[in-house]
């Protein structure tokens, strides 16, 4: 190989390392009050303010980060998928948190930001026969920093 072709792989490489670090690094975070104890994946959360931080990388999503703001609980949740936002929270325009509640004990259902697009499902509980969904809608909003 030629010197100038060698130079040329590592410009290449070196470009694309960077661009993924730009990628994944990207991440936006969000602050909600959330009165009523709630559970994200298996753990238990308290009711409190709450900063949840939206990790995107190379899928164009990634884990999304959800701590209490006194810093005593925290959890690490992967969507399940995404999918197109009911209408209503569209022509809201907010950000939201959806928590299902039909059980007796609220889980994390869905994300939804505008800003990025699908609404963010997230893995739990199937309903069982005859029980019905009754989601809990708690508005998010953009953490400016303390």
């Amino acid at each position: 190989m030629t010197n100038f072709t060698t130079k040329l792989m590592i410009a290449a490489a070196t470009s694309l390392v960077a661009a993924g670090t730009v990628t994944t690094a990207s991440a936006q975070s969000m602050k909600a009050e959330i009165p009523f104890t709630f559970r994200v994946s298996n753990k238990v959360m308290s009711a409190g303010s709450y900063r949840v931080e939206e990790t995107r990388g190379a899928l164009g999503y990634g884990p999304f980060h959800i701590a209490s703001a006194d810093g005593s609980s925290h959890a690490v949740v992967l969507p399940a998928g995404g999918k197109d936002p009911d209408k209503k929270w569209v022509d809201n325009g907010k950000a939201v948190l959806a928590f299902d509640c039909s059980s007796g004990t609220c889980r994390l259902a869905a994300l939804y930001n505008p800003v990025h697009g699908p609404e963010y499902t997230f893995p739990g509980a199937k309903l069982g026969k005859g029980e019905r969904a009754g989601l809990v809608l708690i508005d998010l909003k953009t953490d400016k920093g303390d």
